[in-house]
């Protein structure tokens, strides 16, 4: 059985315990081959091994019912025992509501005797307090104080005390009979008074917390308490201010007063409120108007950082401030503090800014134009531009003379970088120093300014000159400087959208205001993008002009009916090989200048008026058989170079014009078949009539019919 016991592992899996049961039996397993195997051995082991389990069985079945007779035994002696305790438990719970009872009765009868003994008592107390009174009155009135209260100075807490009761006497007595004692007790009690201011005092440069609290206690009935603060405030703020940072020293003596403020007095947080009013209402605002007063008038500037710096560290530390105990309502009494200190001048605070940043903005673009020798020219306005911008817009006739700018596009993104940075610190001062109410309505201003500057004084001037700048569409080697403008536009543009969102629109998106920020910035890019694409139109028109130029320069008649037809040794034109080196160069230019969506819209507006330039330019020659082989390289190449343009359109435009130059040479008798081809049968017969028209052989090989 030992050997069964060994068997059952845990986790038990039987046929796990089947396979080490036959392994472990001599000739029933695998070792020693098939030859070793012993069936019956195997059988007589698992039936021997089978009535080992049922004995096993058996035994484990009898330790079962016995450990459960033991367990019901128990249950039984348990269950006894706890009805036995609930018993005991319920007699002590009777006890000590009886103990209870009887203690509440003797409490009752005690208070009910000591409430007797306080009603004999503090008649006879009040009695013996006022014949005590009495005797120290009639020394006042005899002139003599002859008692050693008021002789002792280490008896000055008690002579207080009773100075102020004989004081408060003294004011219901009628003035005619007793002006003399009243006089007596009143000089008294300044003298007192006095002496505990002084005593207070030297205890607070002593250090010494435990008579400052001592003596606050006794000044807190007299009327001089509120000096003896007073005083103590001012002893704390003397040799605080050691460094040149007020702000910091102003912390740190409100951090060292605060927990001694807890120990003298009996309530630190009107004390701790009176000392921040004080330094506030002294220290801080002299610092404030010494700071902002030198340079208000004669530094703009300077004067805003300033006020900007002070107006955001005193906040800070307000901010600070509150987490000391000074009231139920600590919030409103630290913001009444930064307003009275600095309401003059929040009150004008945006007419000085936009002063401010008109004039710096201003001189940003003068210095600009003057670094390039640049006089602004007056664009004019009214009736006659608008007329003239109009028709610019739709025509290409010149209106007024061409500018040579020089290559110079009259945009500098340092200048940008510049105007934007000023308006970015204007937001934030804006942001800091503007009532919540305001807010919107300043920040609106400022944008306004940007707009100005930025936009209309900046772009919108280099733009109109490189309007002004672009050469008439039939000019020759005409330098195109517009797309630079473009390409630095779209830049400076980006940046300005930057600022709108990271810095305007925090500040007026929960307003009416952002309603009309965004459409003064919808209407400053619709302005920019009528101009924009002005120029770009008439600068794609004068590429193609430049490319006409070359073609009917570089291009002879003779290229495409060469007198020798058999000896052509060019692979395609000299015409063709510099119009689409040129145009290799402006859709690079065009790729530079401009991003996303619009390289596509530009190239493909350029391609398509590069495909018609080139179709009505192969329409002006007369081609034989070896000139319309070179016209279908020419077209291979123009082919070649639209490929650059990434556009379907313009690739498949050329495809087209590829397969109607093949009319130029295809045989007579498959004419018909190639027009019936797949990407020409789609196009117009008068247009498929018109190439062929262009054949040398037209007449002679009578290729009208085909059209008839």
């Amino acid at each position: 059985m030992a050997t069964t016991a060994q068997l059952f592992e845990e986790p038990f899996d039987a046929d796990e315990y089947i396979e080490r049961l036959a392994w472990r039996t001599p000739g029933g397993g695998s070792k020693g081959g098939a030859e070793a195997f012993d069936p019956k051995r195997l059988l007589e082991e698992f039936q021997n091994h089978i009535e080992e389990l049922k004995q096993l069985d058996e035994r484990i079945q009898r330790r079962v019912e016995k450990l459960e007779q033991q367990c019901h035994r128990e249950a039984k002696e348990f269950a006894r025992k706890v009805q036995d305790l609930q018993r005991s438990n319920q007699v002590a719970f009777q006890h000590f509501q009886e103990l209870d009872e009887h203690i509440s009765y003797v409490a009752t009868k005690v208070c009910h005797l000591g409430d007797q003994l306080e009603g004999v008592n503090t008649p006879r107390q009040r009695a013996v307090e006022a014949q005590r009174l009495m005797t120290y009155f009639n020394e006042f009135l005899d002139g003599e104080l002859r008692s050693d209260v008021f002789n002792n100075p280490d008896k000055i807490k008690e002579a207080a005390d009773i100075i102020q009761k004989l004081h408060l006497i003294a004011q219901e007595l009628p003035f005619d009979r007793f002006s003399a004692v009243k006089a007596k007790i009143a000089s008294k009690y300044h003298d007192l008074e006095r002496q505990l201011i002084q005593e207070f005092t030297a205890a607070q440069r002593r250090g010494e917390i435990g008579r400052m609290r001592e003596v606050a206690s006794v000044l807190l009935h007299f009327k001089g308490y509120a000096h003896c603060v007073d005083v103590y405030i001012k002893q704390c703020q003397e040799a605080a201010y050691q460094q040149n940072d007020v702000f910091e020293d102003t912390a740190s003596l409100c951090q060292r007063v605060n927990k001694q403020v807890g120990e003298v007095f009996c309530s630190p947080e009107t004390v701790m409120a009176k000392l921040i009013q004080s330094i506030f209402e002294n220290k801080l605002q002299s610092h404030v108007r010494d700071k902002l007063e030198e340079s208000r008038k004669s530094d703009a500037e300077q004067y805003l950082k300033n006020l900007y710096d002070l107006y955001t560290r005193t906040t800070a530390l307000a901010s600070k401030l509150t987490e000391f105990n000074l009231g139920s309502d600590k919030h409103t009494f630290l913001s009444k503090l930064i307003k009275n200190i600095f309401s003059s001048y929040l009150e004008s605070y945006i007419d000085t800014e936009r002063e401010y940043l008109r004039s710096r903005s201003t001189m940003i673009l003068q210095r600009y134009y003057e670094s390039k020798n640049h006089q602004k020219r007056s664009l004019g306005t009214g009736g006659i531009q608008d007329l003239k911008e109009r028709i610019r817009q739709r025509t290409n006739l010149p209106l007024g003379p061409s500018i040579d700018t020089h290559g110079e596009t009259f945009l500098s993104q340092e200048v940008v970088v510049n105007l934007l940075q000023e308006t970015r610190h204007a937001f934030e001062r804006c942001h800091r120093l503007s009532d919540p109410s305001d807010l919107p309505k300043n920040a609106f201003s400022i944008f306004l300014l940007l707009v100005d500057h930025l936009c209309v004084d900046h772009i919108d001037y280099a733009l109109e000159i490189g309007l002004s700048a672009i050469p008439s569409p039939d000019a020759k080697n005409a330098n195109l400087y517009f797309l630079d403008v473009v390409q630095q536009a779209n830049t400076i543009f980006h940046l300005f959208d930057k600022q709108f969102n990271d810095h305007l629109m925090p500040l007026i998106s929960s307003s009416p205001k952002l309603t009309e920020c965004l459409q003064k910035k919808k209407e400053v890019i619709e302005q920019m993008e009528v101009k924009l694409d002005t120029g770009i139109d008439r600068t794609l028109n004068c590429m193609i002009g430049q490319m006409k130029h070359i073609l009917a320069t570089e291009q002879k008649k003779t290229d495409f009916r060469p007198e020798d037809e058999n000896n052509v040794m060019i692979q395609y034109t000299n015409a063709c090989v510099k119009v689409c080196t040129y145009m290799g160069k402006q859709v690079e230019r065009v790729r530079k200048s401009m991003d996303g969506k619009n390289v596509d819209t530009v190239l493909t507006e350029l391609g398509v008026r590069f495909h018609r330039l080139i179709h009505e330019h192969l329409q002006q020659f007369s081609y034989s058989s070896m000139g319309g082989m070179l016209a279908i390289r020419d077209v291979a190449e123009y082919r070649r170079c639209a490929k650059d343009f990434r556009v379907p359109l313009v690739l498949q435009l050329f495809d087209t014009l590829h397969a109607l130059c093949n009319l130029l040479v295809v045989a007579p008798d498959n004419l018909k078949q190639v027009c019936s081809g797949e990407q020409l049968t789609n196009l117009d017969r008068n247009l498929l009539h018109a190439f062929v028209q262009l054949r040398a052989d037209y007449r002679s090989s009578r290729l009208g019919r085909h059209f008839s």
